[in-house]
């Protein structure tokens, strides 16, 4: 690991990006790249390097640099992600989801971007469950509207993070907006979206468990085999539905 010096020039995008690629370069494990992108069914390459050791370096990236402005933070954020390997995305998100303070309205095109482009559920499910999410939770009035076009999108993985934005609001969810989305998606044939509505019902099922349970049961005939059984998880285990 180079010196820990705490890295503060005008932008410090550039020495972000250097440090990340160069540690997860000395990391690097060729047998775990191919073992990592067989189990994500990609042909993008992976470096190799597992989330423990990732973890790691994000915490000296946190210790070293500090992402001042919004304008920092799209370039920091933008430069990870056109990079050619699967964890400088993840790094991508991660430095997304640590600068609190830019996850606002204005930065929705970026993640819209992320999900199209990323496109696949190891990034869209960060990006849209912990940055729209967080977007959403706290600027509800003024997003709501744009996750309404959202879930009749005609890219699936955009539709799955409108399915999925809430996964994290517990007793602030918007349930009729939740219900709302399931009914829209539930004729889909994709996995991903049946996943999704399941998932998102089952995660709101921790905290409304009778609400999730009258709205599955009266529109089962609605619902895919899959998406019930996810979303009755929760309420089984709890002797809420047998």
């Amino acid at each position: 690991m180079a010196a820990r010096t705490k890295a503060r020039a005008s932008d410090p995008t550039e020495e972000i990006i250097a440090f990340v690629q160069r540690e997860l370069a000395h990391r690097a494990n060729p047998d775990k790249a191919v073992e990592m992108a067989a189990y994500m069914k990609t042909s993008m390459p992976f470096y190799g390097v597992p989330k423990p050791a990732r973890e790691a370096i994000k915490r000296e990236v946190k210790k070293r640099f500090v992402v001042a402005s919004r304008k920092e933070y799209e370039r920091a954020v933008l430069g990870l992600w056109k990079l050619p390997h699967r964890e400088e995305k993840y790094f991508a998100i991660d430095i997304a989801r640590s600068s609190r303070d830019f996850i606002v309205p204005e930065s929705m095109p970026l993640y819209r971007r992320m999900i199209k482009e990323g496109a696949w559920w190891d990034t869209v499910d960060e990006v849209a469950a912990h940055l729209v999410g967080t977007v959403l939770l706290h600027h509800r009035r003024e997003i709501a509207p744009q996750m309404d076009r959202w879930i009749a999108d005609e890219d699936l993985w955009i539709r799955r993070a409108a399915l999925i934005s809430q996964l994290t609001h517990k007793d602030k969810t918007d349930h009729l907006r939740l219900f709302r989305y399931s009914l829209a998606q539930a004729a889909e044939k994709d996995f991903f979206i049946r996943k999704a509505i399941g998932w998102a019902l089952r995660q709101y099922a921790y905290t409304a468990p009778d609400r999730v349970r009258e709205f599955i049961t009266r529109h089962r005939h609605r619902l895919s085999p899959l998406t019930y059984r996810e979303a009755s998880r929760v309420l089984i285990k709890q002797g809420v539905m047998v």
